[in-house]
């Protein structure tokens, strides 16, 4: 075949265009790429994920070179590690140059709020971010969170989080991340990058790669860490593909996993470090360590350029073997220059910053407190709480509940607040209502109660934890709300057996799930809590049902008994959780949450259940990722498997349709695989319409699923959120770049578009697709 071009057609039912385009595909089952079309060769540089290097990365790098270039051997090494001080509580802390001015850095945890500190405000963690499928709330989000760490002295935020995914669904830290599927993934981590970025602080984009279990993730008492074994093509087309999103938002910062990814550790990977993120994906900016993660010196040459909390393996060895040449000055030099760069990049050689950790203090000692907050913030806690929320079931309209009411009764350990918020470790960590796993050792096996019956929950457990000024617990915001309506209010937040008064126009069960950092959970549901909502439903009528969750939970325990009229996913919506629901249940706010993974019926539904084990005693586990990028609907619908709901699915207090799908081409498609310095280009244009046709405002989540020849049936890739009022409608419009229409073709190692039909779907849900077309690239 020759470079003549091939025909795309559009099919879409009701009109068809012809366009000119081309494809190729190394799906084993598809015909052979390398018959089809010829691939133009290109530097391995030049390759670098489309992303040329910024004018400010570059101004950035020429004056970091300046610096460093003036550096002593001794202090580019001081620069590239972590040092133990009194002065603050920083989870980490760069060594710094005083003779040139440079001080050093202050990183901390994490990607929901500033951690174990006072002063500032506890956000909707990553979970719930996910669930609104809202790229302008996460920048806001991401933009309000980074100033509060730059007012604390914090150069480094430890976030977002783009691994783990979610591969399997009982993972302890599933929550401090945005989904499981990569392109939601990818959309809101590159959002959140910008915004920390853009408020002057330094993203730290994690874990790479393949950190998809607490389980045997790093090496505790004689067994290695569980080693991710990832075909080329599953790492690229799934795990890899929201770091390439961070990055192209500008991360400055990527943290390297503990675990081993095909035998190799994580921050010892040559391979991930300088072969794909250094060099295909061209990252300017540094590798950071996981705390205490393994490495050796022999790391530096690997890749990484940066060791905490303290000086590790490197120490004085570093300084020692650029003495020896088993470590090059230039890789040093590269080393300290990457780091101070994204030091220049955010702008923390401002007069405005201020020191590494000022606002962050031993809370039990005297100190001056550092108020982080602002004012501008308030709205966008309490948008994004409520914007998380999921919908799930709404029986003859039970939501949102009507005037005044005259009686409520609430049950279940989820509805108040916990009965300790101060100073101590429960508070650090994020346990307030799990006091037990305090006393848990990290490395331990433990097993925990699947909820936090110690009251509500806003956030997951410990490194992803922040610190809330208060918490507006369900209870007390419906309490203050029937203040207002003169409503009675009967509560039980003990009994798994309550009473509940007869004339109750409505029962609301609080219950949870909780998930934490160091372990996974031990399961999807707990019986005492299902118990409990069979035990009201089978005495109330109108039995509502709020789950919040830092995970899947499943609900068919009781989820289709007659008298649940309504359920609610509430996920973990930081500070303001009770408040944004209240506004929820009394319709002064819709729910436009969605679902970002699938809810199932069962948990053995799920391709990947649970986390990898030792396999007879073996000091090394390893965990082999042969469901390849089948996970979640991909599996659900390659399977043939009903849900309970659908990924993408949430309901609303009005309804919307969709119509008038357009496809339209933007650039000329090629016989060629890309380059690089094309993958990001804008191929196909899809447009459609949302109209409202229900009774009240509200916002629709419009989802555009590819069908890709020989891949998964359905592959997210648009959305696009549209506020309307009723009767109103508008344009919503996907932009398909070359990236998304491509799989990785492990011989070539490029992204090709390959021959075949592509099938579009665009709808509210994975599986509610309203519209449907065809992309046909043949030659």
């Amino acid at each position: 075949m020759t470079l003549l071009g091939c025909i795309l057609l559009t099919v879409l039912g009701v009109e068809a265009r012809v366009l000119p385009g081309d494809g190729e595909s190394p799906h084993p089952t598809s015909p052979d790429p390398h018959s089809q079309c010829l691939t133009k060769s290109a530097p391995r540089k030049a390759q670098a994920a489309g992303r040329e290097a910024t004018p400010s990365w570059a101004d950035a790098r020429a004056r970091a070179s300046r610096l460093v270039g003036q550096m002593t051997l001794e202090e580019k090494a001081n620069v590239t590690r972590g040092f133990a001080t009194r002065d603050n509580v920083c989870a980490g802390n760069s060594g710094s140059v005083p003779r040139l001015r440079w001080p050093g850095m202050c990183l901390h945890d994490a990607g929901n709020g500033v951690r174990a500190t006072d002063m500032v405000n506890a956000y909707p963690a990553g979970l719930h971010v996910g669930a609104a499928w809202d790229r302008g709330l996460a920048r806001r989000r991401a933009y309000f969170m980074g100033g509060e760490f730059k007012a604390k002295g914090v150069n480094v935020i430890l976030g977002p989080n783009a691994g783990p995914l979610g591969r399997t669904p009982l993972g302890g830290r599933n929550w401090e991340g945005f989904s499981v599927d990569p392109y939601l993934s990818g959309q809101l981590n590159a959002e959140t990058v910008a915004g920390h970025q853009e408020a002057g602080v330094i993203a730290n984009i994690k874990h790479f790669i393949g950190n998809e279990q607490e389980t045997y993730r790093r090496p505790y008492f004689g067994v290695e860490a569980a080693s991710s074994n990832i075909d080329d093509k599953t790492l690229h087309e799934y795990y890899l593909w929201p770091f390439m999103d961070g990055l192209r938002a500008g991360a400055a910062s990527v943290m390297c996993s503990y675990n081993r990814i095909n035998g190799t550790y994580g921050c010892d990977n040559d391979r991930l470090l300088n072969g794909i993120l250094k060099s295909e994906l061209a990252f300017d900016g540094f590798v950071l360590l996981d705390w205490n993660a393994q490495h050796s010196v022999q790391s530096a040459n690997a890749g990484l350029d940066m060791v905490v909390p303290y000086g590790g393996a490197w120490g004085n060895n570093l300084t020692e073997a650029v003495r020896n040449g088993s470590v090059s000055e230039d890789r040093l030099t590269d080393m300290a220059t990457r780091i101070i760069a994204a030091w220049y990049l955010v702008g923390l050689d401002g007069v405005e910053f201020p020191p590494p950790g000022v606002g962050m203090k031993n809370l039990t000692e005297p100190h001056q407190p550092v108020d982080a907050r602002v004012p501008a913030s308030k709205p966008v806690l309490l948008d994004g709480a409520v914007a998380g929320h999921v919908l799930v079931k709404n029986k003859k309209s039970a939501l949102p509940l009507r005037g005044k009411m005259a009686m409520l009764s609430v049950f279940g350990y989820d509805a108040a607040i916990p009965s300790i918020k101060n100073v101590d470790r429960a508070f650090e960590l994020g346990y307030t209502s799990s006091r037990d796993l305090t006393q848990a050792v990290l490395g331990t096996e433990r097993h925990f109660d699947q909820a936090a019956r110690g009251g509500t929950i806003i956030v997951g457990g410990r490194a992803g934890a922040n610190a809330p000024p208060y918490i507006s617990d369900p209870l007390s915001a419906i309490q203050q709300r029937a203040e207002v309506d003169g409503t009675w209010v009967n509560w039980d937040v003990t009994s798994l057996e309550p009473d509940v008064n007869a004339a109750t126009q409505a029962c609301l069960v609080f219950i949870n799930a909780m998930a934490t950092e160091g372990w996974d959970r031990d399961g999807l549901h707990d019986d005492a809590s299902d118990g409990l909502v069979r035990h009201v439903a089978s005495r109330c009528a109108n039995t509502i049902v709020i789950v919040h969750a830092a995970g899947i939970r499943l609900v068919d325990q009781w989820i289709e008994h007659e008298n649940v009229t309504a359920t609610i996913i509430a996920h973990l919506p930081g500070q303001d959780s009770g408040r944004a629901l209240v506004r929820l249940l009394y319709g002064e706010a819709n729910f436009s949450g969605k679902l970002p993974y699938t809810l199932a019926r069962n948990e053995s539904d799920y391709p990947v259940l649970a986390p990898c084990g030792r396999r007879a005693n073996t000091t090394s586990p390893q965990c082999d990722y042969s469901e390849g990028v089948y996970l979640d609907y991909r599996a659900f619908d390659a399977r043939n498997i009903t849900p309970r709901f659908e990924f993408g699915f949430g309901l609303s207090y009005t309804t919307f349709a969709f119509s008038s799908l357009a496809v339209k081409e933007t650039a000329e498609l090629r016989c060629s695989a890309s380059t690089g310095a094309d993958l990001w280009e804008t191929l196909v244009i899809v447009e459609a319409r949302v109209t409202n046709d229900g009774r009240v405002a509200g916002a629709e989540v419009a989802q555009l699923y590819l069908g890709i020849p020989g891949g998964p049936l359905k592959q997210l890739r648009g959305f696009e959120k549209v506020t309307l009022q009723p009767g109103e409608s508008k344009a919503v419009r996907f932009g398909l770049t070359r990236r998304d229409l491509s799989q990785w073709d492990v011989v070539r190692q490029r992204w090709v578009v390959q021959a075949g039909q592509y099938s579009i779907h665009v709808g509210a849900s994975s599986r509610d697709t309203r519209l449907t077309g065809s992309l046909v690239v043949k030659s």
